[in-house]
Protein backbone atom coordinates (compact mmCIF):
# COMPACT_ATOMS: atom_id res chain seq x y z
CA UNK A 1 0.00 0.00 0.00
CA UNK A 2 1.38 3.35 -1.24
CA UNK A 3 1.86 6.14 2.06
CA UNK A 4 -0.21 8.77 2.45
CA UNK A 5 1.11 12.24 2.19
CA UNK A 6 0.12 15.73 2.22
CA UNK A 7 2.07 17.37 -0.51
CA UNK A 8 -0.93 18.22 -2.62
CA UNK A 9 -3.33 20.06 0.44
CA UNK A 10 -0.12 21.44 1.70
CA UNK A 11 1.45 22.92 -1.83
CA UNK A 12 -1.77 24.23 -3.21
CA UNK A 13 0.06 27.10 -5.58
CA UNK A 14 3.01 25.04 -6.33
CA UNK A 15 3.95 23.28 -9.15
CA UNK A 16 4.37 19.75 -9.20
CA UNK A 17 7.12 18.83 -11.36
CA UNK A 18 7.26 14.43 -10.48
CA UNK A 19 6.56 12.14 -8.02
CA UNK A 20 6.88 8.98 -7.27
CA UNK A 21 4.16 6.80 -4.31
CA UNK A 22 5.00 3.23 -5.29
CA UNK A 23 6.14 2.61 -2.02
CA UNK A 24 4.77 2.21 1.07
CA UNK A 25 7.58 3.47 3.42
CA UNK A 26 9.16 6.30 1.00
CA UNK A 27 7.39 9.03 -1.39
CA UNK A 28 8.89 11.68 -3.57
CA UNK A 29 8.07 14.36 -4.80
CA UNK A 30 9.65 17.61 -7.07
CA UNK A 31 7.84 20.97 -7.23
CA UNK A 32 8.44 24.35 -7.78
CA UNK A 33 7.37 27.51 -5.77
CA UNK A 34 6.56 31.06 -6.54
CA UNK A 35 7.29 33.39 -3.30
CA UNK A 36 4.66 33.78 -1.08
CA UNK A 37 2.36 31.57 1.57
CA UNK A 38 1.68 27.83 1.80
CA UNK A 39 -1.12 26.11 3.43
CA UNK A 40 -0.45 24.85 6.86
CA UNK A 41 -2.22 21.38 7.25
CA UNK A 42 -1.14 19.04 10.07
CA UNK A 43 1.04 16.78 8.33
CA UNK A 44 0.12 13.13 8.49
CA UNK A 45 3.76 12.14 7.70
CA UNK A 46 6.80 13.00 8.52
CA UNK A 47 8.29 15.07 5.57
CA UNK A 48 11.67 16.08 4.60
CA UNK A 49 12.25 18.84 2.50
CA UNK A 50 15.50 19.72 0.56
CA UNK A 51 16.10 22.66 -1.40
CA UNK A 52 17.46 22.07 -5.03
CA UNK A 53 17.33 25.12 -6.91
CA UNK A 54 16.87 28.68 -6.27
CA UNK A 55 16.78 29.85 -2.81
CA UNK A 56 15.36 33.12 0.03
CA UNK A 57 14.06 33.48 3.66
CA UNK A 58 11.55 30.72 4.55
CA UNK A 59 9.77 32.07 7.54
CA UNK A 60 7.57 29.13 9.21
CA UNK A 61 5.92 28.90 12.24
CA UNK A 62 5.16 25.73 14.58
CA UNK A 63 4.40 24.05 17.52
CA UNK A 64 4.99 27.69 19.41
CA UNK A 65 8.11 28.00 17.50
CA UNK A 66 9.35 31.00 14.79
CA UNK A 67 11.72 29.78 12.55
CA UNK A 68 13.54 32.56 9.98
CA UNK A 69 16.18 30.66 7.83
CA UNK A 70 17.73 32.06 4.45
CA UNK A 71 17.68 28.78 2.47
CA UNK A 72 20.38 27.96 -0.06
CA UNK A 73 20.54 24.83 -2.73
CA UNK A 74 21.48 22.03 -0.07
CA UNK A 75 19.71 23.26 2.62
CA UNK A 76 16.86 20.38 4.38
CA UNK A 77 13.72 21.11 6.65
CA UNK A 78 11.91 19.00 8.57
CA UNK A 79 8.18 18.75 9.43
CA UNK A 80 7.75 15.63 12.05
CA UNK A 81 4.21 14.05 11.67
CA UNK A 82 1.86 15.70 13.67
CA UNK A 83 3.54 19.66 13.86
CA UNK A 84 1.01 22.21 14.55
CA UNK A 85 2.34 24.64 11.98
CA UNK A 86 0.73 27.98 11.75
CA UNK A 87 3.05 29.78 9.40
CA UNK A 88 4.67 29.00 6.37
CA UNK A 89 6.20 31.46 3.59
CA UNK A 90 9.02 31.52 1.13
CA UNK A 91 10.43 35.06 -0.24
CA UNK A 92 10.99 34.16 -3.45
CA UNK A 93 11.27 31.76 -6.01
CA UNK A 94 12.83 27.74 -4.76
CA UNK A 95 12.30 24.49 -6.50
CA UNK A 96 12.44 21.68 -3.84
CA UNK A 97 12.67 17.82 -3.23
CA UNK A 98 9.95 16.36 -0.71
CA UNK A 99 10.51 13.15 0.60
CA UNK A 100 7.85 11.57 2.75
CA UNK A 101 8.59 9.34 5.65
CA UNK A 102 5.70 7.11 7.59
CA UNK A 103 5.08 8.25 10.99
CA UNK A 104 7.10 5.75 12.50
CA UNK A 105 10.63 5.92 11.11
CA UNK A 106 11.39 1.98 11.55
CA UNK A 107 9.16 -0.29 12.89
CA UNK A 108 9.67 -1.64 16.08
CA UNK A 109 11.18 -5.20 15.76
CA UNK A 110 14.01 -2.65 13.75
CA UNK A 111 14.35 -0.23 17.07
CA UNK A 112 15.13 -2.89 19.00
CA UNK A 113 17.45 -4.82 17.07
CA UNK A 114 18.82 -1.55 17.38
CA UNK A 115 18.51 -0.90 21.13
CA UNK A 116 16.95 2.30 20.63
CA UNK A 117 13.99 3.73 23.18
CA UNK A 118 10.73 3.91 21.17
CA UNK A 119 9.93 7.08 23.69
CA UNK A 120 12.85 8.92 22.30
CA UNK A 121 12.07 8.32 18.56
CA UNK A 122 10.42 11.80 18.21
CA UNK A 123 12.11 14.20 14.90
CA UNK A 124 12.56 17.35 15.69
CA UNK A 125 11.01 20.43 13.77
CA UNK A 126 14.64 21.40 12.62
CA UNK A 127 14.72 23.96 9.86
CA UNK A 128 17.80 25.17 7.97
CA UNK A 129 19.91 22.45 8.11
CA UNK A 130 23.72 22.44 5.89
CA UNK A 131 24.15 18.66 6.44
CA UNK A 132 26.04 17.52 3.39
CA UNK A 133 25.46 13.53 4.62
CA UNK A 134 21.71 14.51 4.51
CA UNK A 135 22.07 15.67 0.69
CA UNK A 136 24.23 13.01 -0.66
CA UNK A 137 21.60 10.19 0.70
CA UNK A 138 18.81 12.05 -0.68
CA UNK A 139 19.63 14.23 -4.00
CA UNK A 140 20.09 10.38 -5.81
CA UNK A 141 16.17 10.30 -5.50
CA UNK A 142 15.71 13.65 -7.97
CA UNK A 143 17.21 11.69 -10.43
CA UNK A 144 15.47 8.90 -10.13
CA UNK A 145 12.17 10.87 -10.76
CA UNK A 146 13.48 11.82 -14.09
CA UNK A 147 14.42 8.57 -15.85
CA UNK A 148 12.39 5.35 -16.61
CA UNK A 149 11.86 2.93 -14.18
CA UNK A 150 13.88 -0.20 -13.62
CA UNK A 151 13.42 -3.16 -11.66
CA UNK A 152 15.95 -2.56 -9.00
CA UNK A 153 14.12 1.19 -8.06
CA UNK A 154 12.11 -0.49 -5.43
CA UNK A 155 15.13 -2.46 -3.65
CA UNK A 156 17.73 1.47 -4.01
CA UNK A 157 14.92 3.13 -2.48
CA UNK A 158 14.54 0.66 0.48
CA UNK A 159 18.51 1.06 0.69
CA UNK A 160 17.87 4.92 0.47
CA UNK A 161 15.19 5.29 3.43
CA UNK A 162 16.69 3.13 5.73
CA UNK A 163 20.43 5.17 5.17
CA UNK A 164 17.66 8.06 5.74
CA UNK A 165 16.12 6.72 8.95
CA UNK A 166 19.27 6.07 10.77
CA UNK A 167 20.69 9.59 9.70
CA UNK A 168 17.60 11.02 11.42
CA UNK A 169 17.57 9.04 14.06
CA UNK A 170 21.36 9.40 14.90
CA UNK A 171 21.36 12.96 14.60
CA UNK A 172 17.67 14.94 14.57
CA UNK A 173 15.18 13.71 17.51
CA UNK A 174 14.01 16.26 20.01
CA UNK A 175 17.35 14.91 22.36
CA UNK A 176 19.84 15.50 19.85
CA UNK A 177 19.22 18.35 17.51
CA UNK A 178 19.66 22.17 18.97
CA UNK A 179 18.47 24.96 17.26
CA UNK A 180 21.67 27.30 16.27
CA UNK A 181 22.72 29.58 19.44
CA UNK A 182 23.01 32.70 17.14
CA UNK A 183 22.21 34.22 13.93
CA UNK A 184 24.80 34.52 10.78
CA UNK A 185 26.79 37.58 10.94
CA UNK A 186 26.13 38.15 7.32
CA UNK A 187 22.66 39.95 6.72
CA UNK A 188 20.21 38.12 4.88
CA UNK A 189 20.29 41.00 1.66
CA UNK A 190 24.34 41.09 1.51
CA UNK A 191 24.61 36.64 1.49
CA UNK A 192 21.87 36.61 -0.87
CA UNK A 193 23.56 38.94 -3.10
CA UNK A 194 26.74 36.88 -3.27
CA UNK A 195 24.38 33.91 -3.52
CA UNK A 196 22.51 35.37 -6.55
CA UNK A 197 26.29 36.42 -8.15
CA UNK A 198 27.65 33.07 -7.44
CA UNK A 199 24.24 31.06 -9.74
CA UNK A 200 24.91 33.44 -12.71
CA UNK A 201 28.97 33.01 -12.63
CA UNK A 202 29.22 29.41 -12.08
CA UNK A 203 30.80 28.84 -15.68
CA UNK A 204 33.42 31.61 -14.52
CA UNK A 205 37.26 31.99 -12.90
CA UNK A 206 35.06 33.19 -9.24
CA UNK A 207 37.51 35.00 -7.12
CA UNK A 208 36.95 35.60 -3.39
CA UNK A 209 37.39 39.47 -3.92
CA UNK A 210 35.02 38.98 -6.07
CA UNK A 211 32.69 38.09 -3.50
CA UNK A 212 33.93 39.87 -0.89
CA UNK A 213 33.18 43.00 -3.45
CA UNK A 214 29.04 41.95 -3.50
CA UNK A 215 29.38 41.95 0.39
CA UNK A 216 31.09 45.19 0.32
CA UNK A 217 33.45 43.81 2.86
CA UNK A 218 37.22 42.81 2.99
CA UNK A 219 38.00 39.20 1.59
CA UNK A 220 38.90 38.42 5.11
CA UNK A 221 36.11 39.54 6.79
CA UNK A 222 34.01 38.16 4.35
CA UNK A 223 35.19 34.52 4.40
CA UNK A 224 34.35 34.41 8.01
CA UNK A 225 31.08 35.60 7.89
CA UNK A 226 30.21 33.62 4.64
CA UNK A 227 31.33 29.93 6.68
CA UNK A 228 29.23 31.00 9.87
CA UNK A 229 26.37 32.01 7.51
CA UNK A 230 26.39 28.88 5.28
CA UNK A 231 28.66 26.10 7.38
CA UNK A 232 31.11 26.42 4.21
CA UNK A 233 33.45 28.45 2.87
CA UNK A 234 33.39 30.06 -0.24
CA UNK A 235 35.91 28.24 -2.05
CA UNK A 236 33.97 24.93 -0.78
CA UNK A 237 30.24 26.49 -1.11
CA UNK A 238 31.15 27.12 -5.18
CA UNK A 239 32.39 24.05 -5.72
CA UNK A 240 29.67 22.09 -4.33
CA UNK A 241 27.74 24.45 -6.43
CA UNK A 242 29.31 23.48 -10.10
CA UNK A 243 28.87 20.14 -8.54
CA UNK A 244 25.48 20.53 -8.30
CA UNK A 245 24.70 22.38 -11.04
CA UNK A 246 26.89 19.48 -13.76
CA UNK A 247 24.54 16.50 -11.83
CA UNK A 248 21.40 17.82 -13.33
CA UNK A 249 23.35 18.44 -16.87
CA UNK A 250 24.32 15.32 -16.07
CA UNK A 251 21.12 13.48 -15.62
CA UNK A 252 19.60 15.29 -19.00
CA UNK A 253 22.22 13.48 -21.01
CA UNK A 254 22.42 15.87 -23.53
CA UNK A 255 25.88 17.43 -23.73
CA UNK A 256 29.74 15.65 -23.30
CA UNK A 257 31.27 15.30 -20.49
CA UNK A 258 33.76 18.01 -21.56
CA UNK A 259 31.07 20.69 -22.38
CA UNK A 260 29.65 20.14 -19.17
CA UNK A 261 33.35 20.96 -18.12
CA UNK A 262 33.58 24.12 -19.46
CA UNK A 263 29.95 24.74 -18.76
CA UNK A 264 30.65 24.62 -15.05
CA UNK A 265 33.59 26.22 -14.66
CA UNK A 266 35.81 23.18 -13.90
CA UNK A 267 38.60 24.68 -16.28
CA UNK A 268 38.96 20.90 -17.76
CA UNK A 269 37.50 17.66 -18.00
CA UNK A 270 40.05 16.38 -15.84
CA UNK A 271 39.26 18.52 -13.10
CA UNK A 272 35.76 17.92 -13.57
CA UNK A 273 36.28 14.03 -13.12
CA UNK A 274 38.81 14.41 -9.87
CA UNK A 275 36.57 17.22 -8.23
CA UNK A 276 33.35 14.93 -9.08
CA UNK A 277 34.45 11.99 -8.27
CA UNK A 278 35.57 13.21 -4.84
CA UNK A 279 32.13 14.83 -4.29
CA UNK A 280 30.36 11.90 -5.24
CA UNK A 281 32.17 9.03 -5.00
CA UNK A 282 31.21 8.94 -8.37
CA UNK A 283 33.08 9.58 -11.54
CA UNK A 284 30.54 11.94 -14.57
CA UNK A 285 30.39 9.07 -16.82
CA UNK A 286 29.09 6.93 -14.17
CA UNK A 287 26.89 8.86 -12.24
CA UNK A 288 25.42 9.90 -16.27
CA UNK A 289 24.61 5.98 -16.56
CA UNK A 290 23.54 5.39 -12.83
CA UNK A 291 20.59 8.09 -14.27
CA UNK A 292 20.11 7.58 -17.68
CA UNK A 293 20.74 3.47 -17.79
CA UNK A 294 22.91 3.44 -20.51
CA UNK A 295 26.61 4.17 -20.94
CA UNK A 296 28.45 7.89 -21.41
CA UNK A 297 28.23 7.57 -25.43
CA UNK A 298 29.32 11.48 -25.48
CA UNK A 299 32.31 11.08 -23.25
CA UNK A 300 33.60 8.28 -25.90
CA UNK A 301 32.71 11.01 -28.90
CA UNK A 302 34.38 13.67 -27.11
CA UNK A 303 38.02 12.15 -26.93
CA UNK A 304 37.98 8.83 -28.02
CA UNK A 305 41.81 8.31 -27.17
CA UNK A 306 40.34 8.42 -23.74
CA UNK A 307 41.08 5.34 -21.69
CA UNK A 308 38.60 7.32 -18.34
CA UNK A 309 36.49 9.54 -20.43
CA UNK A 310 34.78 9.47 -16.98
Amino acid sequence: MALVTHGDQKYQNSEKLAETSNWSALSIEHRKFEAGRQQTPVPVCTELVMLVSGGGMVCRAGNGEVQKSLARPGMSYLVPVGTQESHLELSDRMECLHLYLPPALLDQSALADFDIDPAKVEIAYAHGLADQVLFHICSPLRDLLHRPRQRTDALFVEGIQVALAAHLLGHYTIDRWRPPEKSPSLDPRRLQRVLDYIETSLGLDIRLEELAAQACLSPYHFSRLFREATGLSPHRYVTDRRVQAARQELARNRLALVEIALEFGFGSQANFTRVFRKAASLTPGQYRELCCGQPDMKADRADPFRRDCA
